[in-house]
């Protein structure tokens, strides 16, 4: 099983991340993009690379033809897939073992064992690997799926059976909202995953997500690298990620790694994999599913074992044995990593697209930052919205935790709006920092928008001048006829507007900043804004309240359409579902009213601020 190039099935910062690896093992590297990521680093840094065709996924990263043949037109003879994407997919694991590619990855018939939450966890049942209780059988009518939710009682999970990520999974505390939960469940795993089937399980009120990582061998060894704590999540998506867990001590630590190198070798596995429990407060654990691929976490694990799993998983791949027998793995301080995303935090965590003007990684002692960005990459709305992993290591976990923040402090991302002050605030948090945070921890904790002080008004009316002053002469920089008077500088952020005066010449500013035709945007205390100049604007009317209209809060593609022109509607119901970045938004009215009017058909792809709906404020239509 040698062989001498990879193509990386992926893109952004794992594919670089992957390429980094390869290549200091002496390996060459091939990349893959679509019309999106042409100008990404992982595409300047692979030894050649491959266009596979435009940005929807559908035509370029998850198009196993396209894929193949790209590596026929390269001359690969080994393919990583990185992790999303086709990384679990057995068909595109089947298809490059048929052609005679190695697969950097697991074999097709464990991919398929595990693919499916509904079939894995019958597996682990027979496998006597404790499961949460619920449904994973094949009748999938609303109304089956509706009576064995009453069995299984509430609170209670629907998951897609496919599917991963958080996508597709509902979690339902109220009867009344189950089958709406059920559809939309539905509807959001077709899309993603090419499936509709669901299972139901049993919500596990107060847990903590714990996952183990194992590697197996073609030679029957199977290890565990000790566990990670993924318990702070949004949308069930991981935001922080550490290892080791802050509630599992040796001998939970034996028992978890046990059952997951158990559920491995049920399936035959090889390569790098990821076993997830749910764990109690009472020290119960239960198999929640089992991830096929290497984890976007996985840096936690490298920090505190010293270990790349990356050359692992290429040494497993081509016929060696595990480097480490399961008594030789150590562990070695404390780990944690963030997820730096363009995100709206305190706006609903809507995804965010636009071009990242100013990029500057943190460093130092004990910190990492993985990523495939750079100054003037855009994030679009066709892939996840992820810029960077942030990590930090220490000889503690208050070292690591004290690390991460000021990592966090120190990065710098202009332009699209990210979740950097979020991060900081949830790292901070009394509950996280003593290690006690669960997967409630976001909805019990509110984390509201910090607001637009003093200073950053300052700072932007000072850096615009400056600015200004820096296209003439020095000898003409702050320069009257008369006696010095202050500069007025008009600025609005945030659905405010004031007028700020810049006495003389201001002094030197040290802050981030960036500007961006008539708007600037200022990083102050891992807190950034943008402002729009309107020094020279003519004044604006004060919004009215509402006008009637439903606009798309991001670019992304209209999924389906609730109602049509003369329906009356309520506020609160769901008008439009808008599809952005693999999640379905739902799209609901904010006033009692009729409908006038649809300005779009379901599978357009529409862009951020877009009028979808248009409706009479007063209910009537008149």
């Amino acid at each position: 099983m040698s062989y001498s190039k990879i193509l990386v099935a992926n893109r952004g910062e794992i594919a670089w991340r992957v390429m980094r690896t390869a290549k200091a093992m002496g390996y060459r590297t091939v990349a893959v993009y679509s019309d999106a990521d042409k100008e990404a680093p992982h595409v300047a840094f692979a030894d050649e690379a491959v266009r596979i065709g435009p940005p929807p996924v559908g035509e370029s990263y998850l198009s196993i033809d396209r894929i193949l043949d790209a590596v026929r037109k390269s001359g690969a003879d080994a393919v990583h897939p990185g992790y999303g994407f086709l990384s679990e997919n057995e068909g595109f694991a089947a298809a490059c073992e048929k052609a005679g590619i190695v697969f950097i990855g697991p074999p097709a018939a464990a991919i398929a064992a595990m693919g499916n939450k509904a079939a894995a966890k019958r597996r682990m049942i027979d496998a006597g690997v404790p499961c949460v209780p619920g449904y994973q059988g094949a009748d999938q009518s609303d109304g089956h799926l509706e009576r064995e939710a009453g069995k299984i009682g509430l609170p209670i999970m629907v998951k897609a059976a496919a599917g991963g990520g958080g996508r597709g999974m509902r979690l339902v505390e109220a009867e009344g909202d189950l089958l709406e939960a059920i559809r939309t469940a539905r509807t959001e795993a077709e899309s993603a995953f090419g499936s509709g089937e669901l299972i139901l399980e049993k919500a596990v009120v107060d847990a903590r997500h714990v996952e183990i990582q194992v590697f197996a061998d073609s030679h029957g060894n199977v290890v565990h690298l000790g566990e990670r704590d993924c318990s702070v999540q949004r949308r069930h998506q991981k935001v922080i990620e550490e290892a080791p867990s802050p509630a599992v001590d040796a001998d939970l630590r034996r028992r978890m790694g046990a059952a997951a190198v158990a559920a491995a070798k049920t399936i035959g596995y090889r390569g790098a994999g990821t076993v997830e429990f749910l764990l109690g407060g009472d020290g119960a654990f239960y198999f929640l599913e089992m991830n096929t691929r290497l984890q976007v976490e996985h840096p936690v694990t490298e920090a505190i074992t010293g270990l790349d799993l990356v050359e692992w998983q290429l040494r497993v791949a081509r016929g060696e044995k595990l480097p480490l027998a399961q008594d030789q793995i150590a562990f070695a301080g404390h780990a944690i990593e963030v997820r730096l995303y363009a995100e709206d935090a305190y706006g609903g965590f809507l995804p965010q697209t636009g071009r990242i003007d100013v990029w500057r990684p943190a460093a130092g002692p004990g910190v990492r930052t993985d990523h495939g960005m750079k100054d003037g990459l855009a994030i679009s709305p066709f892939y996840d919205p992820m810029i960077a992993k942030v990590i930090a290591h220490g000889a503690t976990r208050e070292e690591a935790r004290t690390r991460l923040v000021r990592a966090l402090r120190e990065t710098v991302v202009l332009g699209p709006t990210t979740n950097r002050h979020f991060l900081i605030c949830l790292l901070e948090h009394p509950e996280f920092a003593a290690g006690h945070a669960t997967t409630a921890f976001l909805s019990r904790h509110t984390f509201a928008a910090p607001p637009i002080d003093d200073a950053h008004w300052l700072m932007a009316a000072n850096c615009l001048w400056r600015a200004s002053a820096a296209h003439y002469p020095e000898p003409l920089r702050g320069w009257r006829n008369s006696n010095p008077e202050p500069t007025p500088i008009r600025l609005a952020a945030g659905g405010t507007e004031r007028l700020l005066q810049v006495e003389g010449l201001p002094e030197a500013h040290d802050a981030p900043f960036h500007i961006d035709g008539n708007d600037i945007i200022v990083d102050l205390d891992a807190h950034t804004v943008r402002f729009t100049d309107k020094t020279y604007a003519p004044p604006e009317a004060a919004a009215a309240g509402s006008d009637g209209k439903l606009r798309a809060p991001m670019d992304g593609r209209i999924v389906s359409i609730k109602v049509a022109p003369g329906d009356q509607v309520s506020r609160g119901q769901t008008l439009i579902v808008l599809e952005a970045m693999k999640i379905q938004h739902q799209l609901k009215a904010a006033l009692d009213a009729k409908v006038e009017a649809i300005s779009v058909q379901e599978g357009q792809q529409v862009s951020n601020r877009a009028v979808l709906v248009t409706m009479a404020l007063d209910g009537t239509g008149r």
